[in-house]
């Protein structure tokens, strides 16, 4: 085994290693945003409903952030985008209500 083989399993491991954590670090990305978001507007809702301040408008968000990392933590990223679809398709149907409701 010669040095140029050392150094093609060398470059195949770190190339590897980047792919492994561009997908990693994706992943995550993709739940922190799905939680954010989710956060959000059920903390708004809440807000609206309850006419709780911004302090606890942004607890709100932080646990729905934390159970929504946890819960989607286990999740393909296919598994993700059609959750993320699935939520844009309610919100879409619950905007539609509110426009259409006298």
């Amino acid at each position: 085994m010669g040095i140029g083989d050392k150094m093609r399993g060398l470059a195949s491991s770190a190339q590897e290693g980047v792919k492994s954590s561009t997908l990693s670090f994706f992943h995550f990305t993709l739940r922190f945003v799905t939680g954010i978001l989710l956060g959000l507007v059920l903390g708004l809702i809440g807000q609206e409903l309850v006419g709780y301040g911004t302090f606890a408008l942004l607890f709100v968000m932080v646990v729905i952030l934390g159970i929504i990392m946890k819960v989607l933590s286990n999740w393909s990223m296919g598994q993700i985008l059609i959750f993320d679809l699935i939520c844009v398709l309610v919100a879409m149907l619950l905007r539609m209500y509110i426009l259409v409701a006298p």
